[in-house]
């Protein structure tokens, strides 16, 4: 099997200029973080308060975190410190708890408002108009900035609906730039469906089994 140096620059090889690869490495080991650091990755994904602040504290402080599980409001204190970006934030509440515990630590985090339009119920997230919602209230955070979406297609082998899925969380994306022009974010598309965001306009992937393999839980 290649390396994790070798995929990562295949996959790079496969993104149009201003597509960002967020390595999704939840449940890998901090070696194989560490080999895809040393091929220049600085953008990590994990979905486990805990595990991602072990993490962090283990390897290179320049790494970008980002969470991207659903993350409870009583483990916000625990991700806060370390994440340049929340990915993952699913309703107003854990959005004021994320918001208070930055102000009360003096740290900007950013957040992309996490956006449900799946077939499967088991996928978390807003609607469209209640994201929509959300961010036209969010003049009031003092430590958060709400810097643009993020979603997944349906899992399913039809590649239609997963079009459709994209292209419905694109247009979702379109409407918060028309109340926040800076929320220019976009993080849709994982190791099998991410050629199909890009088309659609995705400008951030998240890419775990293609980068590390599968996941050793």
């Amino acid at each position: 099997m290649s390396s994790i140096a070798e995929r990562l620059d295949s996959i790079k090889a496969t993104l149009p200029s201003g597509v960002e690869l967020a390595a999704v490495s939840k449940f890998h080991p901090v070696e194989a973080l560490m080999e895809a650091y040393r091929a220049g990755q600085r953008v990590f994904c994990e979905s486990r308060a805990a595990e991602l602040a072990m993490k962090a504290e283990a390897l290179p402080p320049d790494i970008e975190w980002h969470f991207i599980g659903h993350l409870q409001t009583n483990k916000v204190k625990t991700v806060v410190p370390w994440v340049s970006v929340i990915q993952s934030i699913d309703s107003e509440r854990l959005l004021r708890a994320v918001d208070a515990e930055a102000s009360k630590i003096g740290r900007r985090v950013k957040v992309l408002l996490q956006v449900h339009v799946a077939a499967e119920e088991t996928k978390t997230g807003l609607t469209p108009d209640e994201l929509i919602a959300l961010a036209a209230d969010a003049s009031s955070l003092q430590s958060t900035e709400i810097a643009g979406v993020m979603g997944m297609a349906t899992n399913t082998d039809d590649e239609s609906r997963i079009e459709a899925d994209f292209r419905a969380i694109a247009d979702v994306a379109g409407r918060l730039r028309g109340l926040i022009p800076g929320a220019t974010t976009l993080s849709m598309g994982m190791s099998h469906d991410y050629g199909i965001a890009v088309k659609c306009g995705s400008n951030m992937v998240r890419i775990g089994t293609f980068i590390f393999g599968e996941r050793e839980y």
